[in-house]
């Protein structure tokens, strides 16, 4: 699957790192040691409160597993329900020979320098596997969490939803409450078999002079479902990302959804690519973008391949405080009988939007929040009530830090 459009792929990402390339020496890649820990109740409170704005609830109620890596170290892994496994990758390495079979074989070691250090200086990261036929209701978290000022976390995550199974994931972002400066490099390889259903929510909720670099890239076979959503609405100095996935089977399903929120000076540029390559795929990338003085870049780019498929692809920008929303969507028909459509718009709030909720006895403020909740207020089909719960929780905070 990884010589599916190599050229262009490699391409196309060198082009869009244009502008935001990081000096990698700038950061401490040496590892961090940190305890094990068996119960998550043990951590510091000021820890446990940074994890729960990214969604990680260290309770863990009505979550199915837990992973979590401080800086450069697991503390914490395990499962709660039979058919789920979560394990580190360097422990599933070095244990399991199928893990062999996923490891590298969708993402590119040499697309560019962030996953050439993800190889080269890999610090850990999580297999969730979901066992064919097992249904993964309560979603697993993951966290990531940097505490060591000037640190650059490398890490590689194997997600595989096995043949007809199930499976919900939550993984949440964060820094300690002190943390100013960071890198974070992500490499995250999905797989969904036949049949299969994942859904896939990231949230992120960084220091506001943290540097974001994920890499992704999934395929999806024959009647899979695939859904990847996208939350990051508190201040960020530059996050960059592009994933991509494949339907390589009839009938796959994949559904991108990101909500984003730009505080002032940072740079994100923040996409979605899909490749329908076999006949009844379904595509659709849904974006939100909010600038409060950000420059925002939002992609969006649907190829049809073969005959029998539909794709929508949706941006809409919002300019409160300054900053720039740059829209691109891409569609690229290779085949007759395609259906692909897509639709931007970037704008500012109406006045008389404003005006009249005011004459509804609402302040300036609270009318503004109003439009900018029903804004970022975005229907994504097939989530489970947790992961709906915690979008919501993290929309009703950027109202809090945007007013």
């Amino acid at each position: 699957m990884r010589d599916l459009d190599e050229k262009a792929l490699k391409a196309k990402d060198k082009k869009a790192a244009l502008g935001q390339d990081i000096d990698l020496g700038m950061f401490d890649s040496s590892p961090v040691s940190h305890n094990y820990v068996k119960e998550l109740a043990v951590l510091p409170t000021v820890d446990k409160e940074r994890m729960l704005h990214a969604g990680v609830d260290t309770g863990e109620k009505e979550r199915s597993g837990t992973y979590v890596q401080k800086d450069s170290t697991v503390i914490h892994a395990h499962s709660k329900q039979e058919g789920l496994e979560i394990m580190p990758i360097k422990a599933a390495l070095k244990k399991y020979d199928w893990v062999q079979d996923y490891y590298w074989k969708l993402a590119s070691v040499d697309t560019d320098k962030y996953t050439a250090r993800a190889r080269l200086d890999l610090h850990d990261g999580y297999v969730i596997r979901a066992l064919a036929g097992s249904r993964v209701i309560y979603p697993v978290q993951a966290c990531l969490y940097l505490e060591k000022e000037g640190f650059s976390q490398n890490v590689h995550n194997l997600i595989i939803a096995e043949e007809g199974s199930e499976l919900h994931i939550i993984t949440g972002c964060t820094t300690a409450p002190h943390l100013k400066s960071g890198l974070h490099v992500g490499i995250s390889e999905f797989f969904v078999k036949k049949n299969a259903k994942l859904s896939f929510t990231m949230i992120h909720h960084w220091a506001e002079e943290i540097m974001v670099r994920p890499r992704s890239v999934g395929v999806v076979e024959e009647g899979g479902l695939f859904l990847n959503n996208y939350i990051s609405m508190t201040p960020v100095k530059s996050v960059q990302m592009y994933p991509t996935t494949y339907l390589a089977g009839k009938g796959a399903v994949a559904r991108f959804y990101s909500l984003l929120v730009g505080s002032p000076g940072a740079e994100i540029d923040v996409g979605g690519r899909i490749f329908l390559k076999e006949p009844g795929t379904r595509a659709e990338i849904i974006s939100r973008a909010i600038t409060n003085g950000a420059n925002i870049t939002a992609r969006g780019d649907l190829v049809g391949e073969v005959p029998g498929v539909k794709a929508h692809l949706e941006c809409r920008g919002l300019i409160l405080n300054g900053g720039t929303i740059h829209a691109i969507p891409e569609l690229h028909g290779k085949a007759e009988d395609v259906e692909m459509s897509h639709e931007a718009a970037v704008g500012k709030i109406a006045q008389e939007e404003i005006l009249y909720l005011m004459s509804r006895g609402l302040s300036e403020d609270e009318a503004t929040a109003t439009i900018v909740r029903g804004f970022l207020n975005v229907d994504i089909p097939g989530l489970p009530a947790q992961l709906k719960a915690e979008i919501d929780r993290a929309v009703e905070q950027s109202d809090k830090d945007m007013m």
